[in-house]
């Protein structure tokens, strides 16, 4: 059962006010999440599918580039890395679980309402941080096999797989390239783990979103920590074979992402309300041009 964290009131950080009201929750709120996420996957599979299609077939074109290209040694942290960047590319999911909770129709064409966001600008800060993050991580990787094995690439499969399994240089990468990898989805996880759908949800900046998730992960460090082993867990499923498990599982998450925090994170007591559009009324052709200035008739 989730219980509530106040947050200081009116705590400031460049002139925004990050007041959100954080919950500690328990790990039957995790499995709470999976299930509504599952259940919003059944309610509308097909769309959830066509949003996350570019996944497995991105895998697709990675095998294949890496099989033409001698790119070999980064094609599993091309796959892992994209973890990184996963909760920014989920933002059309977030936005079908949020329809679909508010009693909404959620169709396809839906996901494209993330362009009216709140925080849309934010949301594409915090997304370009996750990217830059992801170039990293690639960056750091390639540093790595090439510190181990040099600049000497596979030459196929089976040779790359016969240096990394049976030999020391293999395990030493395979020990630290995890562990540096680890590292990278700690961070993403801290900074990430409700910040977009609370940005799709409420007006709120990067560094507020940020600190809100920093201060989820602090209030609940063993839900958070199951949370990135079972998103870790489900990516692996669903990579094989040839990732096409992804579409499946990237929905599933991305749903269930957008209740976590709505577990997380007590939603906004007083929600601003979407003002009406006046009647156009009827416009006549001796109107124009004037009625491109409507404030002209004003007196």
């Amino acid at each position: 059962m989730a219980t509530q964290y106040f947050a200081r009131p009116k705590l400031q950080l460049f002139g925004v006010s990050s007041a959100f009201v954080v919950r500690k929750i328990g790990l039957s709120d995790l499995s709470d999440a999976l299930r509504l996420g599952w259940e919003d996957f059944k309610a509308i599979p097909t769309h959830a599918v066509v949003l996350c299609v570019i996944y497995p077939i991105l895998g697709l074109v990675l095998f294949r580039l890496a099989l033409g290209h001698s790119v070999l040694p980064l094609l599993f942290p091309l796959a892992a890395g994209f973890t990184l960047i996963g909760p920014f590319a989920a933002l059309g999911l977030y936005e079908l679980s949020r329809r679909r909770e508010r009693g909404e129709e959620a169709a396809a064409w839906h996901a494209m309402h993330v362009l009216r966001a709140p925080s849309f600008g934010a949301i594409l800060g915090l997304g370009a941080l996750l990217l830059a993050l992801f170039v990293t991580w690639i960056a750091t990787a390639d540093a790595i096999y090439i510190a181990t094995f040099g600049h000497a690439a596979a030459a196929s499969i089976p040779d790359f797989a016969r240096r990394v399994l049976t030999t020391p240089e293999g395990w030493s990468l395979i020990i630290v390239g995890c562990g540096v990898g680890f590292l990278f989805a700690v961070v993403a996880l801290c900074i990430s783990v409700v910040a977009f759908p609370l940005m799709l949800d409420r007006h709120a900046s990067a560094i507020d979103a940020i600190r809100v998730s920093l201060r989820a992960v602090k209030e609940n460090p063993l839900p958070m920590a199951v949370w990135g082993l079972i998103v870790a867990i489900l990516l692996v499923i669903g990579s094989l074979p040839f990732f096409v498990g992804l579409a499946v599982v990237l929905p599933v998450l991305g749903h269930a992402t957008w209740h976590l925090y709505r577990k997380v994170v007590e939603p906004d007591p007083n929600p601003p309300q979407e003002e009406p559009r006046p009647p156009i009324g009827h416009r006549y052709a001796a109107d124009f041009p004037a009625s491109l200035f409507p404030w002209s008739h004003e007196r």
